[in-house]
């Protein structure tokens, strides 16, 4: 049964994964490179331990004058992957700047 419910989970999850190809709009770049000072590491979802699920989540996040996230997008990735890097990422914070600043993040998830 749990083989079952892993081939069904892969097989909707390649389906829909054409949408979170990794993209760029012509007007989007990073405004700066600013220093993490806390750094969340994402929790592998146990989903994607079960089916050996590897890869990296492209993300841009809008960071705010004091640091903290105050938007998300997710740029490219699994989606199973995409929610623990994503839940993850909010709770960084980055140094304070003097204007918001998009910065981009590429999370890496190996089951090993």
């Amino acid at each position: 049964m749990r083989r079952w419910t892993a081939i069904a989970v892969l097989a909707f999850c390649s389906v829909i994964s054409p949408f979170f190809t990794v993209s760029r709009a012509q007007d989007e770049q990073a405004d700066s490179k600013r220093k993490v000072v806390n750094r969340v590491l994402p929790i592998y979802p146990a989903m994607a331990r079960t089916i050996n699920l590897r890869g990296s989540v492209k993300i841009e996040a809008v960071v705010a004058t004091n640091g903290t996230v105050k938007l998300v997008e997710i740029k490219g990735g699994h989606p199973l992957l995409a929610q623990a890097a994503e839940s993850a990422i909010r709770k960084w914070k980055w140094e304070p700047a003097t204007h918001e600043t998009r910065e981009p993040i590429e999370v890496k998830f190996d089951p090993q």
